[in-house]
């Protein structure tokens, strides 16, 4: 499955074979990205609930994929039911277009089958769902170990007529 948006780069989407692939992904961009969002205590979560035991146990309750272009792994993204897990955009390839294209796609194979898509979304992600049509259904937030707080809202996107023909003419 591929996608291209005018005059950028096309994204492939690969099942993920690899789970130290994608940890390298995931831990990579909480690094570089989050500590600008987030206390460190909550980074910290972040690099523990994305490590490569958790990203191969969910590996048997996901589908987890690998974006890449020209060759290039530069992102990762998974479906779990009707939500988006785990979705991250390498630091050096983001404001490319490609989390947008990864989206398209994940969200292309949720609403195969659902009505509505589901995302935890971090702060830094926030407002690329917003643009996206997703609104606000609760706010949650996590104590971490040493007291700092990870907070972040669940998001809905509704299918649309439009997505539910696009979805029929397949």
């Amino acid at each position: 499955m591929a996608i291209s948006e005018g005059s950028q780069k096309t994204i492939k989407l690969e099942p993920a074979a690899s789970a130290a692939l994608v940890e390298t992904i995931v831990k990579e961009t909480i690094k570089a990205i989050y500590p600008h969002y987030y206390p460190a205590g909550a980074v910290e979560f972040f690099l523990d609930l994305h490590a490569e035991k958790q990203i191969k146990e969910a590996l048997l309750k996901e589908e987890i994929y690998l974006a890449v272009a020209q060759g290039v792994t530069v992102a990762t993204g998974s479906v779990r039911r009707n939500e988006i897990c785990r979705l991250f955009v390498l630091p050096e390839h983001q404001n490319k277009g490609y989390g947008s294209q990864l989206m398209d796609l994940l969200e292309e194979k949720i609403f195969e089958n659902h009505e509505t898509v589901h995302v935890d979304a971090s702060f830094p992600a926030e407002a690329m769902y917003l643009k996206r049509g997703y609104s606000f259904v609760s706010y949650e937030r996590i104590e971490t170990e040493n007291g700092d707080f990870l907070c972040y809202h669940i998001m809905e996107k509704r299918a649309t007529a439009k997505t539910r023909r696009e979805q029929e003419s397949q």
